[in-house]
């Protein structure tokens, strides 16, 4: 006992400083955890989930996504532009990016149009470089089809364009074609307002609509607590879309 006390004296010696207490380790440890889940955050992955249904049937409400920020360029972390480019978003890649008219939102849609490429739409039929674009994720729930608008007030939902999409920018639209608000309403999406591809749900749940994650799970727990089951309308779990990697 009295020789590894020495020894621990010696090395706290030839080190110059006094032991670690046991909460600076823990801080340490805690603080070095934080700068990388920071530059994780930043510069690789991020977490996100989708609050409305634009993209059904492909992403639902209460679907919770990992976006790989890597896939389209190392990007600074206060303004978003690229630094090292690495890849460019292809057609048919679901992104999230900055929303064009609201900086402080974050949407989810499909490419559909790539720099150079000329788009438009005659009911409902998305036409790309003037071939008909086959979508087999794209969804109408509305059988009415809107004619061309004739005035800036009007909807161009369903007879749209034709416009170029402008170098270094990406046309978007949802999967949920006719409850979309999209490219088709506000434009363009610059490269520097991409955040990266959606790759993966790890998360899903269901619940009434407009509730809260924690809201839902507390009313599906009070029922379990007073009821002895589960109250499956107030949350659950969707099990069959954890881990579905997202096309």
């Amino acid at each position: 006992m009295t020789f590894l006390k020495r020894k621990s004296e010696v090395k706290e010696r030839l080190s110059g400083g006094q032991p670690k207490s046991l909460w600076r380790d823990y801080g340490e440890a805690l603080f070095i955890a934080l700068i990388l889940a920071l530059v994780i955050r930043a510069f690789l992955v991020q977490a996100f989930s989708i609050p409305s249904g634009s993209m059904q049937p492909t992403l639902l409400i209460g679907d919770y996504l990992l976006v790989n920020k890597f896939s389209y360029g190392i990007r600074s972390p206060f303004t978003n532009k690229v630094w090292i480019p690495i890849s460019t978003p292809q057609r048919g890649d679901i992104a999230v990016f900055i929303f064009p008219q609201d900086p402080s939102k974050d949407y989810i849609k499909r490419v559909v149009g790539l720099p150079g490429d000329k788009v438009q739409i005659i009911n409902k039929k998305v036409y790309v470089n003037g071939r008909l674009l086959e979508t087999p994720q794209a969804v109408y729930a509305d059988s009415l089809v809107i004619p061309p608008p004739s005035s800036p007030t009007e909807s161009p939902r369903d007879n749209f364009g034709p416009v170029v999409v402008p170098k270094d920018a990406y046309f978007f639209m949802g999967d949920n074609r006719d409850q979309s608000y999209d490219s088709r309403f506000w434009g363009f999406v610059s490269m520097d307002a991409l955040k990266g591809k959606a790759v993966i749900i790890y998360f899903s749940w269901e619940g009434p609509q407009g509730k809260p994650l924690y809201q839902a799970f507390l009313g599906g727990l009070k029922n379990l607590l007073f009821h002895f089951s589960w109250n499956q309308e107030s949350f659950r779990l969707r099990w069959d879309r954890i881990g579905t990697l997202i096309k």
